[in-house]
Parts: structure tokens; C-alpha cells; sequence
């Protein structure tokens, strides 16, 4: 049996009348730069974060970028992360000229440890970055305290989990501002690059939009160095209708994750830790993501059997080449180095057919007894 680590076409074939019908429009009204599209999408994107501002960019990298640059950051400051997570986390903080300063996981959920947070501010400090990986919030209780106390900005990293809550309250209206991705393997997918941060402060939201024109306003006068940064149209019209189905996709994730873990948990045993899932979140399963004995033998022999997989991620920021300067070694940050050998993402979409799930389980089983 083939299975793929995520498949997009069922989901275009359910869709696909509607999403040619808005294309269509768009083409034939010939408004192609932040026009009504991205309008409405902005607003029922802060509308669903549970905030006033949503402000459409041009990729979830660039989202956290302009947030970081709104909120005043430049060279010489430190913005407090994680090393365990995609590159443009800290990339962002990196292109301004400020520092990424790296602290460990919490080994259940794989987010920041807000107790590892404390002894990290500086002087220097100016925001924090948690990331909301594999679709679970970090504990934004005791980030927020934290900021509170050393006034930072709480930029929440929320390109995997749109839909995610935390306590009852929405991904988008836990910090300062929330950065959302479109990139097409994303729960809320475009077909292309795409992204958009959403915030309350009136402010900062001002700030990004002049940002993502050249810094430009009102046109052709320019107060500040901005960028190219525009959600695209086209994007908009797809996101537009795909956003009605987003709330039923995470459930269908959920459940998809539920059946894994069932299953695992039955067939496969100590081998295999599955998804932890704090009591206070709503955990949306962009990844259901194990933690596996002898992981790379594991993942070559699903490979050999038909079965994708993907290990989110194999080396941690702190011990990238580019950020050899900052100085980390290996050993620093023990759990995220752990995290980085034994991490391992199933296939997980909504449209995950359970024949598909159940081979994956046995094909787990199988080498762990073979």
C-alpha cells in the first residue's frame, strides 16, 4: 500500500468547482493586488483569532518579519525561542539584525519551556517567540507572565496551528500579535505562498500594513524602509473558500489522531511515545508526531513499505551552521538535541483513509518485533 504524508486532491476535488468559480472572478474584475478578497479573508481571519486586525503577507516567514519589526525590534536586541522548530523562526530575528537566544523544550509537548525562559532575559530582551508546534500552544499562561514582568513582546509562531486553543482561548489572541502561514501544507493551505499576522494593537497593525508596501503611505511617500509583503489575490480567493471547512478539517485531525494513538498504543508499546496533549489545549494536529526508538531505522523501513514520513526537525537552531557565532554547543539544550533524534511524523490529513492508518500501525509493529 502507498501513503503519502499528506494528499491535497480529494480536498480540491470537494472544492474544486467553487475555488474555479472564485478564481474566475477575480480574473475577470482584473483586482489582483489587496483587493476585496483579501479584505474579507483579513477580516474573518482576525474575526476567528478573536481580534480586531488581520494583515495579509506575502508567506508566514514575512509575517513573522513585519511583527517583529511593527513591534519596534531591530539590530542588537534578543528575542528569546525555541531551537526546535523551522528555521524561520529564527531567521526572522537573524534578517533584523537582532539575536535569537535559544532555550530547551518541554519534553511532552515540544514547545518552549516557560521555566527555561526566566534566566534567559537580558537587559536586551525584548520579545519572545513561542512556537505552537505540530498544532499544540505552548503554556501562554507562564510566557505571558514572564513578558508581563520584563514588558516584552509575546509574538505567538503560529504558522501550524490556526484553529488551536489554549484555555479556552484562541491561537491569534494570546500575544502581541500571531503569525499564521498559507504555505499549501498547512491546515489552511493556499496554492501558493501566503501568510497573515492578527493582532488587537491598533498601532502595531497600522505599522505592518504601511510594512508590507515599501513602507509607503499614503503612495509614493516613504517614512520607513519597507518590503514587498502582500498577500496575493488569487491566494485570498482560494483561502476564501477554504477557511468555511477549517473548524471540520481539525476535527477530522483529531479523530485522524485519536485512531493513531489507539492503535499504537495497542500494537506497539514502550517502542513508541505517542502525542501528548495538555488538559487546557485543543491540540489541531498539523503533525501527529511520535517519539520512537531507533528512528532512522524505523522511518527507512516504513520508507521501503510505501509508507511516507517526515522528521520535523533533524537538527536543532542552535547547532545550524549560520548560527555558529551565537556560540551553542552541543549538549546546551539536551531535550530539543533528544527531540531532534527521536521525533518522527506519521502521514496526517483529514481525508486519511483508516486502511491507510491501520497499515501504518502494523508496518510500526512489525519492525518492532521483526
Amino acid at each position: 500500500m502507498r501513503v503519502p504524508m499528506l494528499d491535497l486532491t480529494e480536498q480540491y476535488q470537494e472544492l474544486r468547482t467553487e475555488i474555479l468559480s472564485q478564481l474566475e472572478d477575480v480574473m475577470s474584475k482584473a483586482s489582483f493586488i489587496l483587493g476585496n478578497n483579501v479584505k474579507k479573508l483579513e477580516a474573518d481571519i482576525a474575526s476567528y483569532s478573536n481580534v480586531k486586525h488581520g494583515v495579509g503577507v506575502a508567506n508566514g516567514s514575512d509575517a513573522l518579519h513585519i511583527s517583529l519589526l511593527a513591534c519596534g525590534i531591530k539590530e542588537g536586541d534578543e528575542v528569546i525561542t525555541t531551537a526546535f522548530t523551522f528555521f524561520a523562526t529564527a531567521g526572522a530575528v537573524a534578517r533584523i539584525g537582532a539575536k535569537p537566544v535559544f532555550v530547551d523544550i518541554d519534553p511532552q509537548t515540544f514547545n518552549i519551556d516557560p521555566t527555561k525562559i526566566e534566566h534567559a532575559v537580558t537587559e536586551k530582551t525584548k520579545a519572545i517567540i513561542p512556537v505552537h508546534l505540530y498544532g499544540q500552544t505552548a503554556d501562554m499562561d507562564a510566557i505571558n507572565e514572564i513578558a508581563k514582568n520584563h514588558n516584552l513582546f509575546v509574538i505567538e509562531d503560529a504558522a501550524q496551528a490556526i484553529g488551536a486553543k489554549y484555555k479556552g482561548k484562541k491561537v491569534g489572541e494570546l500575544g502581541t500579535t500571531a503569525c499564521y502561514s498559507f504555505f499549501p501544507t498547512k491546515n489552511l493551505g493556499a496554492y501558493g505562498d501566503g501568510g497573515m499576522v492578527v493582532t488587537n494593537d491598533d498601532e502595531i497593525s497600522e505599522k505592518m500594513r504601511v510594512l508590507r508596501v515599501h513602507g509607503s503611505k499614503p503612495k509614493y511617500h516613504h517614512h520607513v524602509l519597507g518590503y514587498n509583503s502582500r498577500l496575493d489575490e488569487l491566494q485570498a480567493a482560494v483561502l476564501n473558500v477554504k477557511f468555511p471547512h477549517l473548524d471540520q478539517w481539525s476535527e477530522l485531525r483529531r479523530e485522524k489522531a485519536r485512531v493513531y494513538s489507539e492503535l499504537l498504543n495497542e500494537a506497539v508499546g514502550q517502542h513508541v511515545t505517542t502525542p501528548y496533549m495538555a488538559e487546557e489545549n485543543y491540540h489541531i494536529f498539523h503533525q501527529y508526531t511520535l517519539r520512537v526508538d531507533r528512528r532512522d531505522e524505523l522511518q527507512q523501513y516504513l520508507k521501503e513499505n510505501g509508507i511516507d514520513t517526515m522528521i520535523y526537525y533533524p537538527i536543532p537552531l542552535h547547532l545550524q551552521p549560520v548560527f555558529s557565532e551565537l556560540g551553542y554547543k552541543e549538549g546546551d539544550l539536551p531535550e530539543t538535541e533528544k527531540a531532534c533524534k527521536e521525533a518522527l511524523s506519521l502521514p496526517m490529513y483529514p481525508e486519511l483513509p483508516l486502511e491507510m492508518q491501520k497499515y501504518v500501525v502494523e508496518k510500526i509493529a512489525e519492525f518492532y518485533t521483526k
